[in-house]
């Protein structure tokens, strides 16, 4: 995906950091403040922070903005930078990743890696580039789960047909109980395996 692009997507930054074990107590209500600073700049689409483990010095944080510009907007910003300075003796980061991608079943596996940052491993030589397959475009997403909801609803539907007075019921019910049943099954089964299967296409060109 072309730089340019890619600024028009929701981005999501993960972070790893490793927090001095004796200060736990102060780095939940840094991490905490945090998420709250986020939450007042426009683009703001979410965040979160999980531990590694109740023994472990590793924890996580998550954030997503609208685009690049909003999420510039708040990584330059002066609040983040007093935010990242009142941490500092007792939070060290270690590595970085920006993700930005469409949402479905095609963000995992077709989302564009813009950057990723090893602090510890490579301090000395900035960002590292690492360029993964872009998005496909959107027709070929539609193809892709057609191609994987047609024989699943064709099956199911003709299944559903040996179910005794189904025929009769209201269409509303009978769409109810069908949907309910392939929602899970177009998620879980049907389009991990079709993406897997068409992934050549889809990356193609």
């Amino acid at each position: 995906m072309a730089e340019g692009e890619a600024t028009h997507h929701p981005i999501t930054v993960a972070i790893e950091r490793r927090i001095d074990p004796t200060r736990t107590v102060e780095a939940t209500s840094w991490m905490q403040a945090g998420t709250d600073l986020a939450t007042g700049f426009a683009g703001f689409l979410g965040s979160g922070w999980v531990r590694a483990g109740e023994s472990s010095d590793l924890w996580y944080m998550l954030y997503r903005f609208r685009d690049m510009a909003t999420l510039d907007a708040w990584e330059q910003s002066p609040q983040r930078d007093w935010w990242l300075e009142s941490g500092r003796a007792f939070a060290k980061e270690v590595r970085v990743e920006r993700r930005t991608g469409i949402e479905g079943w095609f963000d995992a596996p077709f989302a564009t890696h813009v950057e990723t940052r090893r602090m510890e491993a490579a301090p000395q030589t900035g960002p590292i580039q690492q360029p993964i397959p872009s998005a496909p475009p959107r027709w070929k997403q539609a193809v892709t789960i057609w191609l994987g909801f047609f024989p699943t609803n064709l099956l199911a539907s003709y299944l559903l047909g040996f179910v005794p007075g189904f025929s009769e019921w209201p269409i509303y019910a009978r769409v109810l109980l069908s949907t309910v049943l392939l929602t899970p099954i177009m998620t879980y089964f049907v389009l991990p395996w079709v993406t897997r299967a068409l992934r050549p296409w889809l990356q193609k060109g």
